[in-house]
């Protein structure tokens, strides 16, 4: 399935971090992207069309928190961060989940960037992820070239933040 890229794109992204990294810090920066308005309505209506309730990002994703977890370090771009996941369509079919991978968070997609430093460790939420904070337009192919997530996809995710490095 896409675990096997993802676990490949991660560890690429990590070692290409660790080269670029050196003693300048983090070399992911920060985004201040927002979610175009169409996105951020197509999602609320697709919430609201559900009976879902969720905190609005204001990068334009959506979130529940269940469990906040426990600790006091924040999670950065830069952590490495282990996680257990379960990625779904809207129409509820799953198209990735995993437990205990480990990647560094800033070479993964904007929503989980901005969504996972809300928990702490051993915390819980549900995201909501607006295509641009996602995929975008992109179709994403597993190894058989069959489309897995299409583009302009709204992505649901369960993740539980099992474990992480501090932020630096």
């Amino acid at each position: 399935m896409l675990k096997n890229l993802i676990v490949l794109i991660c560890v690429a992204v990590f070692a290409v971090s660790c080269l670029k990294k050196g003693d300048s810090g983090c070399p992911y920066p920060s985004n201040n992207f927002t979610a175009p308005q169409s996105e951020q309505e197509a999602l609320a209506t697709y919430l609201d069309t559900n009976g879902i309730i969720a905190v609005k990002h204001p990068s334009g994703f959506y979130y529940n928190i269940t469990d906040p977890g426990t600790g006091t370090d924040s999670v950065g771009l830069c952590s490495l961060v282990q996680v257990a996941y379960e990625g779904r369509l809207i129409n509820g079919t799953v198209f990735d989940s995993s437990d205990g991978i480990v990647f560094t968070l800033g070479g993964t997609i904007e929503g989980w960037r901005k969504g996972i430093p809300l928990l702490k460790k051993g915390g819980k939420m549900k995201l909501y992820i607006p295509p641009s904070l996602a995929y975008g337009d992109m179709d994403r192919r597993d190894q058989n070239e069959q489309v897995v997530i299409p583009g302009k996809s709204i992505l649901l995710f369960d993740v539980t933040l099992q474990d992480y490095s501090p932020a630096k």
